[in-house]
């Protein structure tokens, strides 16, 4: 949908994608507590997990280093700091996927891949 230059969608649609992005940190975080029971033997003693007001943080290791994973409700964005690809910043699309407009990739997908490249582990799978 577009409005006028300058205007911002009603907010109806920005809690509406809120929401969203609420719901894909949350999902996120699920997934990245769970983590170590797929790859336990790899795991770090400092890997760590949290949550807190929009922004998710994984503290992988002293090797790794930390992804930061945060919601940025004016931007209707989920923003990603990644220590192996660096920053991205994801906008949803119809189909309710995050994604990156420059390369095409879901969040979802690139965490994949990542962290199947980190603990060697193809059974880690980010949907």
């Amino acid at each position: 949908m577009v409005y006028a230059s300058g205007a911002s969608p009603p907010t109806h649609i920005f809690n509406f994608r809120s929401r969203h992005a609420d719901e894909c940190l949350n999902h996120l975080y699920d997934s990245f507590d769970t983590l170590p029971e797929l790859v336990a033997s790899q795991l770090d003693p400092a890997y760590d997990v949290s949550l807190s007001m929009g922004v998710l943080t994984v503290h992988v290791g002293s090797a790794v280093g930390t992804y930061v994973i945060n919601k940025q409700s004016p931007n209707r964005q989920i923003w990603l700091s990644s220590p192996v690809s660096g920053p991205k910043r994801y906008d949803r699309v119809e189909d309710g996927q995050w994604v990156y407009k420059h390369d095409g990739k879901t969040l979802h997908d690139l965490l994949t891949a990542e962290f199947r490249d980190i603990y060697g582990n193809e059974n880690i799978k980010f949907t």
